[in-house]
């Protein structure tokens, strides 16, 4: 199964739904935004591209009532879990948390295959050696916004645990 990883999307719909629209033409199932959403009219256009979103708020939570209201109105699609979420994808085991700092505590566990978190504006691609003697990846997709550094977002494919970053076109910068 291939995810499209993104985060700290700030208000702008745009970029957000352009990286949902490239990594469903390259694969992708679902999308997970890692937060700071803002506002619940900046995931609408993602409806559109018909994949099942996975969302939590991160520290600029906006309007959390809209963004559960939109998710209520979804049929599904968007799932707003609000703080962290915990998941199940393509046999995978899968933790979202807006802190980087909480993210690498929580591949430390070992509990995980994958954490991905956001709020650094900053990519991060790494595998960690956990307490139970494996590896957990963490993944931060940077800004998707293009907020202080370029846009970006993660194709992750979770069958190879193979992740790659892409950059949006400068516009949305």
């Amino acid at each position: 199964m291939k995810i499209c990883i993104v985060s700290d999307s700030h208000d702008r719909a745009s970029s957000l739904a352009d990286a949902a629209r490239a990594a469903r033409a390259q694969g992708a199932e679902a999308v997970l935004h890692c937060g700071d959403v803002i506002g619940s009219h900046t995931l609408r256009p993602l409806l559109e591209a018909g994949l099942p979103v996975h969302v939590i708020h991160g520290n600029n939570l906006g309007d959390a009532a809209a963004l559960y209201g939109l998710a209520a109105a979804s049929a599904g699609l968007i799932r707003y879990h609000g703080q962290d979420a915990q998941l199940t994808l393509g046999g995978r085991r899968v933790f979202m948390v807006h802190y980087p700092l909480y993210g690498r505590a929580l591949a430390a566990t070992g509990d995980w295959d994958l954490v991905c978190c956001g709020h650094s504006h900053r990519v991060e691609i790494a595998a960690h050696a956990n307490l139970k003697g494996g590896t957990t990846w963490l993944v931060n997709p940077g800004t998707v916004a293009g907020v202080g550094a370029p846009a970006t977002y993660v194709l992750g494919d979770l069958a190879e645990m193979r992740f790659s970053v892409y950059p949006l076109d400068e516009r949305h910068g």
